[in-house]
């Protein structure tokens, strides 16, 4: 059986959506992919599809320190945490659940889900409807209170890099009366929900709704479970932990699965490193450790540093409000999960909860 357990309060008045949920994540159907290009697997395994079988690897295995597991998820449990995976490779070393949540619960993706909405934009743009470079108008029609020439100014890569130059004061609500011009498209970054928009040009131009097409091109293919649902202007994902895992495991295998390529490398490259000249550790909606500097959530401070310094700077992450995360660092073919409560107070995305888990992630690997 589906659960659903308390969240904060942001987010208790949701479980009306429950059974739409439940109706959504039994009602996976696959569907054929064809390859965008020449499919490299390099010794990865993906688990099938339809099904609850996944290989593991053990700890000794993988040469990591087994000893320190249990202080690993002792800190997670004290930490509020539902659920962790880690993989090696695409096989299963640590998979744990706390409390009362196991394999079948569902939970929120928060902002870790904007890399979805990343990754389906690179297989529209992959398969001729769209291109990232085009202003965004062209696909919606006016869709800001700006100026017309400051609106043209707007391209949906944009919105992927959070640069839309759209005034962030004015809340999460991307209805037309409140996106308004504050600076002109490129030149400033600001964590914004307005990049929420990107999914309305992917409908308009495939011609789709947004969940039938982030269906038929990503959510099947790869196996994965879960359903979009809005939350107070937010569409937020809501999955089990191991279909979180599955689309981590896509990424870290360069957008291929199981010998299809889901999505280009190319795209994947690009939305996984810098992509404007203002948050070095911003990609396409992706968040990039082992940069000179950053930029936070809600803040036009730039920080000196990487990102996370505990984390392998190759690492990158999507990462969610209350500290949902998925960690891929590619040069170790890792992929980590985390699901949960906040681990400490409130948090955008990013909390000092990442480098302490990192800490205790370096000891458990070592």
């Amino acid at each position: 059986m589906l659960q659903i357990y308390s969240l904060n309060t942001i987010i208790m008045l949701r479980y009306l959506l429950i059974p739409f949920l439940c109706v959504a994540l039994c009602s996976c159907t696959s569907e054929d992919t064809t390859p965008v290009e020449q499919p490299v697997t390099e010794n990865w395994y993906y688990p099938p599809n339809n099904s609850s079988e996944w290989t593991t690897t053990s700890i000794e295995e993988a040469g990591w320190n087994s000893a320190k597991l249990a202080d690993l998820l002792a800190f997670l449990e004290d930490k509020n945490t539902k659920s962790f995976i880690i993989l090696k490779n695409g096989n299963i070393v640590v998979e744990h659940y706390f409390d009362d949540f196991d394999e079948s619960s569902i939970w929120y993706w928060a902002s870790a889900g904007k890399t979805l909405t990343s990754t389906v934009t690179g297989i529209a743009q992959d398969e001729g409807y769209l291109t990232i470079e085009t202003p965004v108008n062209n696909y919606l029609g006016n869709w800001t209170s700006l100026p017309q020439e400051k609106e043209n100014l707007i391209q949906c890569k944009h919105l992927l890099t959070m640069t839309s130059g759209i005034d962030d004061s004015l809340g999460d609500d991307v209805s037309p009366e409140n996106l308004h011009y504050l600076s002109d498209a490129g030149s400033r970054w600001a964590y914004h929900n307005v990049y929420v928009k990107t999914q309305d040009v992917v409908a308009n131009a495939t011609n789709q709704s947004w969940n039938t097409y982030f269906n038929q091109k990503l959510r099947n293919p790869i196996g994965m479970t879960g359903a979009w649902t809005n939350l107070n202007n937010l569409n937020v994902y809501w999955s089990n932990t191991r279909s979180m895992a599955r689309f981590g495991l896509l990424i870290a295998a360069n957008g291929n699965w199981n010998g299809t390529q889901i999505i280009s490398e190319s795209y994947l490259n690009e939305a996984t490193n810098t992509s404007q000249n203002i948050n070095d550790a911003y990609g396409y909606l992706w968040w990039l450790n082992g940069k000179n500097s950053y930029h936070l959530p809600q803040s036009q401070l730039e920080y000196s540093g990487s990102l996370i310094p505990e984390a392998p700077s190759d690492m990158f992450a999507a990462l969610g409000k209350n500290d949902q995360k998925i960690y891929i660092v590619p040069s170790e073919k890792l992929v980590i999960i985390r699901m949960g409560e906040s681990a400490d107070g409130d948090n955008f995305a990013l909390s000092d909860f990442d480098n302490l888990l990192w800490e205790k992630i370096n000891a458990f690997m070592e």
